[in-house]
């Protein structure tokens, strides 16, 4: 699905953040050895939906929102979250990043697109970008 405007991208944004809230809360059932790690990621990926949202919410407009800042597909950013139950410890966490990267790269995009016409949100994204990087080494070093 292609997605235009500031309010489908921050839409999408929760999609993808809640997606992969709940890949990690099923990890943290799976794996115990990573449960603290991936209850922790959980919890993360809302509250960067909620820095996110607001951070739109301060400073959207109607004259914003018809500008059509985004040019995204929804498609080059799905995220796989199936876990085959015979899913090993290291393959699990090698999805999970997998699933970072994809999310990392969604929110380079984002941001990139809508520099010019809005301040607040491609900042977050950038900000939630950098904090999603932190999350690379943790993962590796669970493995």
């Amino acid at each position: 699905m292609k997605i235009s405007t500031a309010s489908e991208t921050i839409s999408f944004v929760k999609e993808l953040e809640e997606k992969a809230a709940g890949f990690y809360e099923e990890l943290s059932r799976r794996y115990p050895e990573g449960e603290d790690v991936f209850l922790s990621f959980a919890k993360e990926n809302r509250k960067y939906f909620n820095q996110i949202q607001r951070a739109y919410y301060s400073v959207i407009t109607d004259a914003i929102e018809g500008c059509f800042a985004f040019d995204l597909e929804t498609d080059d950013y799905a995220l796989n979250t199936d876990l085959p139950e015979d899913t090993s410890y290291a393959d699990a966490v090698a999805r999970a990043l997998a699933l970072e990267e994809k999310i990392i790269e969604f929110y380079d995009v984002a941001a990139d697109q809508s520099m010019s016409l809005m301040a607040d949100v491609p900042r977050n994204f950038k900000i939630v970008t950098r904090k999603r990087r932190d999350r690379i080494a943790r993962l590796k070093s669970l493995v």
